[in-house]
């Protein structure tokens, strides 16, 4: 049976591993808490690290559930959407030609066939988000791989729920959310670099932390920044 600690209305699932400190993390979007503990750590230690940190772990659930949700998009006339960090609003023009988008200054320009539905409309702008994601990836995971002295077998793109990004550290693929098209661009390469240090180190570990900090000293208010922007209205599930 996981192991866990209940804390009043706070349930915690505990992991243990060859670690040397605690790690304890509030996971958006809905405040699940974990705790990485050392493999010889007591369970009566690690409920009072968790105690002693109890209102740190509301703090960050409560901001979690302030966070504003990004309202679900119909893709119609003055809809606004986000793009590297910026509001555009959208225009769409109904064509008897194929589908197209086009990026003018603040307006994105969406083409599709009259009648098209707002399912048909989202996949035309998530394909268009991927190619603007593949025309600005190639640069900067060449960039990191010299600096950090790793190859990335390659990169997929894909809409997850509950992660910006994952890595495989024994295939040397890393994988990155779709929707980071919307964030600014420095977040996208925050989230980049950090999977890609998971193909020197596949855990959180503290060596994982230090090779972070050397490279991206900045990881901690990236992190942050990216989590307090607008989160996506679909239903996540853990």
């Amino acid at each position: 049976m996981p192991e866990t600690i209940q804390i009043g209305e706070i349930n915690i699932a505990v992991t243990r591993k060859d670690i040397r400190n605690v790690h304890l993390s509030v996971h958006p979007p809905n405040g699940r808490v974990t705790m990485v503990a050392p493999t010889a750590t007591r369970p009566e230690v690690a409920r009072a690290y968790a105690l002693s940190k109890l209102g740190w772990i509301r703090a960050q659930q409560a901001q979690l559930r302030a966070q504003a949700r990004e309202t679900p998009r119909a893709f119609v006339e003055r809809e606004s959407h986000y793009l590297w960090g910026r509001r555009h609003l959208l225009s769409v023009r109904e064509v008897d030609a194929k589908p197209s988008i086009r990026l003018d200054h603040r307006r994105i320009t969406l083409t599709v066939r009259p009648g098209t539905n707002v399912q048909k409309r989202e996949a035309i702008m998530h394909d268009w988000h991927k190619s603007l994601l593949h025309a600005a990836l190639p640069e900067m995971i060449q960039k990191w791989e010299s600096k950090l002295g790793v190859k990335v077998a390659a990169y997929f793109l894909q809409r997850m729920k509950t992660k910006w990004g994952s890595c495989n550290h024994r295939a040397g693929n890393i994988r990155l959310n779709t929707e980071l098209v919307k964030k600014p661009k420095d977040l996208l390469e925050y989230v980049v670099v950090h999977e890609m240090i998971h193909l020197l180190e596949p855990t959180h570990s503290e060596r994982f932390l230090k090779l972070i900090n050397k490279h991206y000293p900045g990881w901690r208010e990236a992190r942050a920044e990216l989590n307090e922007l607008p989160l996506s209205a679909e239903v996540w599930r853990e």
